[in-house]
């Protein structure tokens, strides 16, 4: 009896010591295995970095659907959320205000805003083209000629890229677009398709998707940004900041840009799985989507392209839209790029596709 006493007093023991060990997090260093509490973080999730990024409802916005779907935000530790608007003049004044910590809304608000003293950073991209005219098919064959417009009223979103490419079109086949048309300004692209097909302009500016929408009810395509003479593969939708922000946390962004090449991959090589993802942001069918992601005139990459956009800089200021002489090349940052690129190649060293990206960065 008394021997059975002492067996289970010793077995209470050695399962005080086994327990008490597996709780203790001071371990010895250099045993050559992972301690108990590196076994517990290699276990436990890491906790993520709230990250807030406005969007447009846009085809060309892809590879922020995509890293958010597929869980790459998440892979790179940031708990993401998206915020939708109609127009990046409202996705700008939300960056300015703090309620974003980055956000994609064209190449000319965020070139527009530095003009007026707001110290924005651009350091990623996100599509390049994107924009055409429509127009009602009686006017089609009139309009194919850029100089044809003179007289004319034409619809357009402030501050959209193609707006300003357009309008750049406009002053190098010879017309003044301050005084030679007359432009209207409205608030979205779905806007600017109703005023055409109700007539109330002779043909209006809007990016994807509602250039095949257009096309679906009755418009026509007669001019696509890309076509306007030294603007093809012009930038459009950069990733943008305040500066201070990006200086301040870094490392956030590059993670974030590591997702967003990541899902640039996915862009490339799952077709129609990203279409089903873009389907969850932009509601409208299918193939429309898939024709104005993948049907041309129109490209997502996340490189920043600092020589375009500081083409497009010169190029705005050439035709008159903004007037500065700030160096903007002091307004973008591609280290992060460079950096998220190394990370996410020293991953997956041999692939292809990540490989051409720092080809084209390079380049």
């Amino acid at each position: 009896m008394i021997k059975k006493i002492i067996a289970a007093i010793l077995s209470l023991v050695m399962l005080t010591v086994v327990f008490t060990a597996c709780g203790n997090s001071k371990t010895a260093v250099g045993s050559g295995s992972p301690s108990a509490s590196q076994s517990a973080q290699t276990n436990t999730p890491k906790e993520l970095k709230k990250f807030n990024v406005g969007y447009l409802p846009s085809t060309g916005h892809i590879l922020y659907f995509i890293a958010q779907e597929k869980g790459y935000f998440k892979e790179e530790g940031l708990d993401t959320e998206l915020f939708q608007f109609n127009n990046s003049g409202e996705g700008i004044n939300a960056i300015l205000a703090g309620k974003l910590d980055a956000g994609s809304f064209g190449t000319a608000p965020p070139l527009t805003f530095i003009t007026k003293g707001n110290d924005l950073t651009i350091f990623g991209g996100q599509m390049a083209e994107g924009h055409a005219i429509i127009t009602k098919p009686e006017n089609a064959e009139t309009f194919k000629d850029i100089k044809n417009f003179k007289g004319k009223t034409i619809a357009t979103v402030r501050l959209a890229t193609g707006d300003i490419v357009f309008r750049g079109g406009f002053t190098e086949a010879g017309i003044d677009w301050k005084k030679d048309m007359t432009i209207n300004e409205l608030e979205s692209p779905a806007a600017v398709l109703e005023a055409v097909k109700k007539g109330s302009v002779d043909a209006g500016i809007v990016w994807t998707p509602f250039r095949k929408m257009a096309e679906d009810q009755g418009l026509v395509v007669v001019q696509y940004s890309g076509d306007v003479h030294g603007m093809s593969n012009h930038p459009c939708c950069r990733q943008v900041a305040l500066t201070e922000k990006l200086k301040a946390n870094p490392s956030d962004y590059e993670h974030f840009l590591a997702a967003l090449i990541k899902a640039y991959k996915f862009y490339k090589t799952n077709q129609a799985e990203s279409i089903d993802i873009l389907s969850k942001y932009v509601k409208v069918d299918k193939a429309i989507l898939e024709k104005e992601t993948y049907g041309g005139h129109i490209a997502s990459n996340p490189d920043p392209n600092r020589e375009g956009v500081e083409k497009f800089w010169e190029f705005m200021n050439k035709i008159g839209y903004i007037k500065s002489d700030i160096n903007i090349g002091d307004h973008i940052n591609t280290t992060l790029y460079k950096n998220a690129l190394d990370s996410v190649l020293q991953q997956y060293p041999d692939d292809e596709i990540f490989k051409q990206l720092k080809a084209d960065f390079k380049e």
